[in-house]
């Protein structure tokens, strides 16, 4: 019974509050023949469910909470660039985006704007990734040149372990503007000079698998049409005209950059001294091969690629130092706007860093983020929110939207939202005061600060794992333990050593700062090995598609960005991704792009490799992605190939051979008894095995082909009619299709292998 005063209307509008029905008398039940309602209504219920729904949403849309949003908007549109097989029309994007405000404005006053604003994001990512690609406009060769004569003048010099490159503005010989050449190890010109050399070219390198890393996608963004290596020496040459403003700036940069290496490298030989000038200037190419591959495993890595950590040292040191140092004037402390003044200074050491480390992707991205942090301190705003990164993230993708399908922009900005996410919603107590004597102590002897890069290694780790996996085809079990063992050094130790040895090298008083540092340099390269060494230190993944990568990172989003229990929507999405990843087939046969590799699964489920060329890569990708941990150059990965003069054979699981001619008399024998040929030279007409030449290579690409009951399932890297910048068509038409002995068609997607991406380590920025 109600009681007085308060009927049914008093609970109407409270959420979960349901009609039953009557209630069943004493021992009535089924055996007395009588039903009874049940005591929830499924109506009734639903209705209460979509009320509860409702109201999430509500909470979703609530001002402020849309902002983040527009970035995802944007790079979904840039990421719809990428997957076009033509190159967009100029006019018919920004037609596209020209519509999608109209519509904005039209939806103004109604529910439905919020859609408009987010299709008005997605078509300003597409417009604005389809701008940056007629800006960089940047021709590419199309057939290998050997012995090309080129002059022209350094743009970029790196010094490497084995050799140095070069990138050369081309003043005269071929048509590509730009080329990266590797030299002879110290006879690399310095930026600014012009010279004239002789060089084997190649075009940049296409994917070596279907959905592989594209580098020749980033070289062409970075206006390089070719690469290759010198013959012979380097040789000084006159110049037709003097260097232009940019070039001599890059100049006196990068001859302030060698003058710090080398004073680094004169006090702190070694891999100390490498990483010295690493974390300093961003030179990190002479690094061993042992110590970069130990900070890999181990998951240290980010420390040797200057990014958001490095940038976030620098100004918070030098914010913390200045603002200390001018509350020591009372005067100046009580009068005087000291953190505005600080958080300024800071900035203009941010800015001298991001030049001084040469300015790399991401460097300038962390420099975006740091910059708006301080200027967020110097307008009295919330520093670190999700708005923050979102603007941040706007900026790079407008101003550089082919960062988005980087490895360095999607691991820095996933891990730095999980962090934003969890301390905005997860960690209140961190920042919280103690509420007792034992809590107090805890924080004064560092807990506080142990808890939080413990918090923050995991939840970095977590957030990138996925990212990590799908580029690299490994994760670190033991991040954690490395980054907990070696973090603390580095950043309370390492970092601002180093920073004030740089002061002191004007004074001569560096040297000494630098041993010092090495010593903490010292300790991080001993963790990284020592965790390396541990069993199971490198994760191997096999490949695994990109919609496991779009579903993984949709879920990341949602968890990150959602407030209510819609979140947890993005657990499921994690869920579903983590499925999609081991539900992968991998491939019965892999073909380079130009056939000068061939891989074969023998009967013990492993690939063996046989290398036709020069490209000695893609043995290393393709073992990559197989999850494979034999070393690429070794004699075991070659074994399963029978060669003579005439070509070489390899059997695959179900005994079927693959074979590689090498003459035309081979042909005669592969026909009949090989179920796959990879051909060096035209095939017979008639021949019963697929065949695949080097001239269905060229409309192709790179090969994946699975065995099947009917022959061969065959996905190709290049669909038909694919036409990028980066990757034209091939000037003369190559075959139609792909023959086939009962097999499918090149081109088509039965049973397909799943695309994977496998960029080269050294050739990546892991933030």
């Amino acid at each position: 019974m109600a009681e007085p005063g308060r009927g049914p209307a008093r609970t109407r509008g409270r959420v979960g509050v349901l009609p039953v029905g009557p209630r069943p008398q004493p021992g009535a039940g089924a055996a007395g023949g009588r039903a009874y309602p049940l005591p929830v209504r499924l109506g009734d219920l639903a209705h209460a469910g979509g009320r509860i729904l409702a109201g999430w949403a509500a909470a979703e849309v609530e001002p402020g909470r849309l902002f983040p949003w527009l970035a995802i908007g944007v790079a979904l549109g840039i990421v719809l660039y990428f997957a076009a097989e033509t190159e967009p029309a100029l006019w018919a994007a920004a037609m596209a985006f020209a519509t999608a405000l109209g519509l904005v404005v039209a939806t103004r006053r109604r529910a439905a704007v919020f859609a408009a604003i987010g299709i008005a994001a997605v078509a300003a990512g597409f417009l604005a990734a389809t701008v940056r690609g007629r800006v960089v406009d940047a021709p590419v060769l199309r057939q290998p040149a050997f012995g090309a004569k080129l002059t022209g003048f350094v743009e970029k010099r790196e010094e490497r372990e084995k050799s140095d490159r070069i990138v050369l503005r081309v003043a005269a010989g071929l048509r590509p503007e730009r080329v990266r050449v590797s030299v002879r190890k110290g006879t690399a010109p310095p930026v600014g000079a012009h010279v004239a050399l002789t060089a084997r070219l190649s075009p940049p390198l296409a994917p070596l698998r279907p959905g592989g890393y594209d580098f020749s996608r980033d070289l062409w963004f970075h206006g390089i049409g070719a690469s290759g290596f010198a013959l012979g020496a380097v040789r000084p040459a006159p110049a037709p005209v003097p260097p232009d403003l940019t070039l001599r700036a890059a100049a006196a940069i990068d001859d302030l950059r060698e003058s710090i290496d080398a004073r680094i490298r004169a006090a702190l030989p070694g891999d100390a001294g490498a990483i010295a000038s690493a974390l300093i200037t961003g030179k990190r190419d002479a690094i061993s091969a042992s110590v970069n591959d130990a900070m890999y495993v181990s998951s240290l890595a980010h420390v040797l690629s200057i990014s958001g950590y490095h940038m976030a040292v620098v100004a918070g040191l030098v914010f913390v130092v200045l603002r200390a140092g001018l509350a020591l004037v009372p005067r100046l402390a009580l009068t005087r706007p000291i953190k505005k003044w600080a958080a300024g200074a800071a900035l203009v050491a941010a800015a001298f860093y991001l030049i001084l480390s040469g300015a790399e992707v991401a460097t300038q991205r962390a420099f975006v983020m740091t910059a708006i942090v301080l200027f967020g301190v110097m307008v009295d705003r919330r520093a670190v929110t999700l708005r923050t990164l979102a603007v941040a993230a706007l900026a790079v993708m407008l101003l550089t939207p082919e960062a988005v399908v980087h490895p360095s922009f999607q691991m820095s900005f996933a891990a730095t939202l999980a962090l934003v996410a969890v301390y905005e919603k997860g960690l209140p107590w961190l920042a919280a005061a103690p509420r007792s004597a034992l809590s107090a102590r805890l924080a004064l002897w560092g807990a506080r600060e142990i808890v939080a890069l413990i918090v923050a290694s995991l939840v970095a780790g977590l957030a990138t794992t996925i990212f990590a996996a799908y580029h690299f085809h490994r994760v670190a079990p033991y991040g954690v333990l490395a980054n907990l063992g070696a973090m603390p050094v580095v950043s309370g130790f390492v970092m601002p050593v180093g920073i004030v040895a740089l002061v002191a090298m004007p004074f001569g008083f560096d040297g000494p700062l630098w041993r010092l540092m090495g010593a903490g340099i010292d300790w991080m390269t001993a963790v990284a090995q020592w965790v390396a060494a541990l069993p199971g230190a490198v994760g191997r993944v096999p490949a695994f598609g990109a919609d496991a990568l779009l579903v993984a990172t949709a879920g990341l989003v949602v968890l990150a960005l959602l407030r209510t229990p819609l979140r947890w929507t993005g657990a499921a999405l994690l869920v579903v991704a983590m499925l999609l990843a081991g539900a992968s087939e991998k491939a019965d046969v892999l073909i380079a792009p130009g056939g000068e590799a061939v891989a074969v699964r023998g009967a013990d489920g492993r690939l063996t490799v046989l290398r036709i060329g020069s490209l000695n890569f893609a043995a290393r990708d393709w073992l990559a992605g197989d999850a494979d941990a034999r070393p690429p150059d070794g004699a075991e990965v070659a074994a399963g190939f029978a060669c003579d003069p005439a070509g070489c054979v390899a059997r695959l699981g179900d005994g079927a051979a693959v074979a590689v001619a090498r003459t035309a008399e081979s042909f005669a024998d592969d026909c009949v008894r090989a179920a796959l040929i990879v051909a060096l030279r035209d095939p017979p007409d008639g021949c019963r095995a697929t065949v695949i030449d080097r001239a269905m290579l060229k409309d192709t690409g790179a090969l994946a082909l699975r065995r099947t009951a009917d022959g061969f399932a065959v996905t190709r890297t290049r669909a038909p009619g694919y036409d990028r910048p980066w990757s034209p068509a091939p000037t003369a038409p190559a075959r139609p299709a792909l023959p086939s002995a009962g097999g499918t068609a090149a081109g088509t997607s039965r049973s397909a292998p799943p695309p994977d991406a496998t960029p080269a380590i050294e050739d990546i920025d892991p933030d």
